[in-house]
């Protein structure tokens, strides 16, 4: 029998290929039996493969050029996926939690790699910079949990940056001390860098996302250009004397706000991340670890021990100690502990460079019992970061989910998104994805009405194609999308009848496109459809990508808070304020604002709303003004009879149309039978806002009995 060992390690690009994908398929199915985090399971699977295992497979120049990438998806994914508003409102926690992980694991690590272990202190500077630094190679644990915007993963995912930041800072002034480059002249050059650097991100990469996203739509091209933009910044990064990672991370912040959680794009960029590079990476961090160095040596072993012991300590301290300051439970200690213990291939680079300084002829800052303590740190500090990870995550996700009402079964969400040929499907389906609950599963529904005459076979086999785009981009973000293609002699009882055959609780429709003074505003079907539905109705006209809009504009007529509506639109209002990450601006009277503030700030903290007073509705035309091409005007209209409805309505169309004609517009007609508050899915503290926003309308309207009564007495 010949032996094997000939044919290894396999160098046939197909078969490379073929092994590691079949690691990436095998890895979590195994990790899962046995109840492991699968991301220990793909480094575990390169130490096997690699060539300090079973010498599978070689680590060729693809591990380095997928594992770069993979290394850089993680740190673009933190900072996509990243809550903003969170971060902004926590700072200063983020800050201090940075200044705390970096100096508690450099300045023990630095003390014992000076007296106990016996380095240098030039090449203990260097191994504590690595111990203070660390990579986010449980990120996908959380991705899987749902809990990027957790407070904790916040704090942990900007004090990585203020940690790597600080660490490739040292790194540079120890490089910069072997060099004549080092004084006051190098470190004014270098922190010009990168001040240059961040704020050119910051002027160039928004307007040229808004400008690409508003002109491209096609899927594969929005995807290249985030790819390009994620590897330009990460270029740039590097060539100013900072890691790769560090751009990577930048980018990520900086396209937050133009690909919304629940779009397509975001599906696509996470999917393939996920799929391919993420795991090749790991596979990649794998192959390096060498686990035969623990047996070379007691002072080899020593110096592991304490390269982990001690920086991971380090890590401990500085993650207990700021949940203890910050008053967080210890869940999320555990999980500021998991993120940032980690240590993975930004490691091996930073020891690659000192491994070239020389202090002396022949001999090197870094020798190879510290090479291998690195090496071996990283399988450590990768296990015990993705197991503390997946233990606080699931203890988050049920000691959390435990303080949440279940859905109520009252709670009647289902909204019907009426599509028709040629319109603007891609907005229309978007706009119901970013107002729907994700948590209820519900799905969509897609309905295409034609009339039933001559041409009734060849429009509705049109209808059914926009259909199936619809349940494309709908599948895109794994929301299932009921569709129907009917015939009806009246388009507005079509729509009606399958609205109430759904029991649908809303509809989202586009608005007919006016073209001159003649025409009608609202179109032939859509003012019977206002009559016969007394549900709620939005109709939306874009002329931007929902996901470059920067601001919302809301116009709230008065008594708007007494319809059964009221909280239905500002909750679908507040979702899509917080999937675009724009800024809302409600104009209205005190009453309805102040009500709205409330339920705002109380179920969505992370919307940014402001509150303007309109005291009567003849300022409505003044906000044309204030409109440019990124923001959508929203109007919240009443039907004739209504409580809040206005004479004034009758001339809506016509100033729509004068003042608005070119606008982003979205009007909105309330439910007028729809849940109470009290139906609807709320957590303790939402319910404690909606009574307390009950009690607030109960209190005005005694002011305003008592008022009338002075004024009778008078």
């Amino acid at each position: 029998m010949a032996n094997i060992s000939h044919y290894l390690p396999i160098t046939d690009p197909t078969m490379i290929f073929l092994v590691v994908m079949f690691l990436i398929l095998a890895a979590p199915i195994v990790m899962g039996k046995l109840r492991i985090p699968h991301i220990v399971g793909m480094v575990l699977a390169g130490v096997l493969v690699g060539k300090y295992g079973l010498n599978i497979l070689e680590r060729d120049s693809s591990f380095e050029l997928f594992g770069k990438v993979g290394l850089y998806y993680i740190m673009f994914l933190a900072g996509l996926e990243m809550d903003i508003e969170g971060l902004k409102s926590n700072g200063t926690k983020v800050l201090i939690f940075g200044l705390l992980t970096f100096l508690f694991p450099f300045i023990i690590t630095y003390l014992a790699s000076t007296y106990i272990i016996g380095y240098t202190s030039t090449a203990a500077l260097l191994l504590s910079s690595i111990m203070a630094s660390n990579t986010l190679i449980a990120y996908p644990i959380i991705c899987k949990y749902g809990l990027q915007k957790h407070t904790s993963v916040t704090l942990c995912v900007g004090s990585s940056m203020i940690a790597l930041t600080l660490a490739l800072i040292v790194l540079a002034a120890i490089v910069g001390s072997f060099g004549s480059g080092a004084g006051l002249s190098f470190w004014a050059l270098f922190l010009f860098k990168i001040v240059l650097f961040v704020v050119g991100g910051v002027f160039i990469l928004p307007r040229l996302a808004r400008w690409f996203l508003r002109r491209f739509s096609d899927a594969v091209t929005q995807y290249i250009f985030v790819m390009a933009l994620l590897f330009l910044s990460a270029t740039v990064s590097g060539l100013i004397g900072l890691e790769g990672v560090f751009g990577a991370f930048f980018a990520g912040l900086i396209l937050n706000r133009y690909i919304p959680h629940v779009s397509p794009l975001m599906n696509r960029i996470e999917f393939i991340g996920n799929a391919l590079f993420i795991p090749y990476f790991l596979i990649g961090v794998g192959m390096l670890i060498n686990v035969r160095v623990l047996f070379y040596g007691w002072h080899t072993a020593f110096v592991i021990f304490c390269i982990i012991f001690f920086g991971t300590f380090g890590k401990a301290i500085a993650a207990y100690l700021s949940q203890r300051l910050f008053r967080l439970p210890l869940s999320n200690g555990n999980m500021m502990f998991g993120l940032t213990s980690a240590h993975a291939a930004g490691s091996i680079a930073i020891v690659m460079v000192g491994m070239k300084l020389a202090t002396a002829p022949g001999e090197y800052l870094v020798d190879s019992d510290m090479l291998n303590g690195v090496v071996i740190m990283i399988l450590f500090t990768c296990v015990i970061s993705s197991v503390v990870t997946d233990s606080a995550s699931r203890t988050i996700t049920l000691t959390e989910g435990q303080n949440m009402e279940s859905h109520r079964k009252g709670d009647d969400e289902k909204i019907l998104v009426a599509l028709r040929s040629g319109g603007a499907t891609d907005t229309l389906v978007n706009l119901a994805l970013m107002m729907h609950n994700e948590k209820l599963s519900r799905g969509l529904i897609g309905l295409n009405v034609v009339y039933d005459d001559e041409n009734s076979q060849h429009n509705q086999s049109v209808g059914k194609r926009t259909l199936e785009q619809a349940t494309r981009i709908a599948s895109a973000v794994d929301v299932r999308m009921l569709t129907q293609s009917r015939l009806a002699t009246n388009i507005s009882n079509g729509i009606t009848h399958a609205f109430k055959e759904y029991d649908a609780s809303e509809i989202i429709m586009g608005l007919h496109h006016k073209k001159n003074e003649t025409d009608k505003f609202w179109g032939i079907f859509t003012p019977s459809l206002i009559t016969s539905l007394n549900r709620q109705i939005i109709l939306c006209r874009c002329n931007s990508p929902l996901n470059t809009l920067r601001r919302i504009t809301v116009a709230v007529p008065s008594r708007v808070e007494f319809e059964q509506g009221f909280y239905r639109w500002i909750e679908r209002l507040a979702r899509l304020g917080e999937n675009l990450g724009c800024r809302i601006v409600f104009h209205g009277r005190i009453e309805s604002t102040s009500l709205i503030n409330e339920y705002i700030r109380n179920q969505h903290p992370a919307v940014r709303a402001e509150y303007v007073l309109m005291e009567h509705w003849k300022e409505f035309t003044d906000l044309a003004t204030d409109l440019a091409a990124d923001h959508m005007l929203v109007v919240i209209t009443a039907r004739p009879g209504t409580v809040s409805y206005k004479p004034v309505f009758e001339r809506l169309p016509l100033e729509l149309y004068r003042h608005f004609h070119d606008k982003n517009l979205m009007i909105i007609y309330p439910d007028q039978n729809g849940q109470l508050p009290e139906d609807m899915t709320f957590t303790a503290p939402q319910q404690h806002a909606v009574d307390s926003a009950y009690s607030n309308i109960i209190n005005w309207i005694n002011k305003k009995i008592e008022t009338i009564k002075k004024y009778d007495r008078h």
